[in-house]
């Protein structure tokens, strides 16, 4: 069998592309760093987010976040649960209003990952 015969995905004999056991990121952090990178990928979650860490005491009621980025409660509310599932803000229920705080340890965390790729 010459080279060009091998399969495309058969190791080199001497091993030379053959990844580490131990390189890269472990499988639940990739996951992680995902779910945020997937929330953050939409313009007005990063809009969100953004209102919020702005706010008085680095919060916002669900009830402002509607008008500044010109959606309806339900659409704003989607959002939100997006970026909690995501661990990047946090939702105290005070009566029949959600208000949302920022993690800053998700957003710390994950650029402290982004620098060290």
């Amino acid at each position: 069998m010459t080279i060009t015969d091998a399969p495309i995905d058969a190791p080199a004999a001497d091993g030379c592309c053959a990844p580490e056991a131990d390189a890269g990121m472990p499988r639940d952090e990739a996951e992680r760093l995902a779910k945020v990178g997937k929330a953050l990928g939409d313009p007005t979650r990063v809009r969100l987010l953004s209102l919020i860490a702005a706010g008085a005491r680095g919060e916002a009621c669900v009830c402002d976040l509607t008008a500044p980025v010109g959606l309806s409660q339900g659409t704003v509310s989607h959002h939100m649960r997006v970026l909690a599932e995501a661990g990047l803000v946090e939702r105290e229920q005070r009566g029949k209003w959600a208000y949302y705080s920022v993690v800053r340890g998700t957003l710390e965390q994950t650029a402290a990952v982004l620098r060290g790729l």
